[in-house]
């Protein structure tokens, strides 16, 4: 399993485009082959920040949906909501190889 994190600043009059665009594909996106949860998580301190939260079942999943029609439309439309005069600078993408952590944290455990 793969565990994708994207952190994005957007702009004031962005935000709610934003919100309108995932609600709007939020259902697409969790059936697409692969996807097992889709979470939208809004920064606590910081009402221009929001971060999705996504598991995939594999690497190959992930890419074939940023591949696909339905990714192209949804991040054609996001991308230019950031903050920031360069699309994609004010976001952040952090990929978990769940296989890989639970190793190290079992590593870890019979460490002590």
């Amino acid at each position: 399993m793969l565990i994708r994190i994207v952190r994005m600043h957007f702009t004031e009059a962005g935000v709610d485009e934003f919100l309108d665009i995932f609600h709007q594909h939020k259902e697409a996106i969790r059936n697409f082959p692969g996807c097992t949860h889709l979470q939208l998580l809004k920064d606590a301190a910081d009402p221009l920040c929001y971060t999705t939260l996504s598991h995939w079942e594999d690497p190959t999943d992930l890419s074939k949906y940023r591949k696909s029609e339905l990714f192209a439309s949804v991040w054609g439309r996001v991308k230019r909501l950031f903050f920031g005069a360069v699309p994609g600078l004010f976001i952040r993408a952090f990929y978990l190889n769940c296989k890989a952590f639970l190793v190290a944290q079992s590593a870890i455990a019979r460490m002590k």
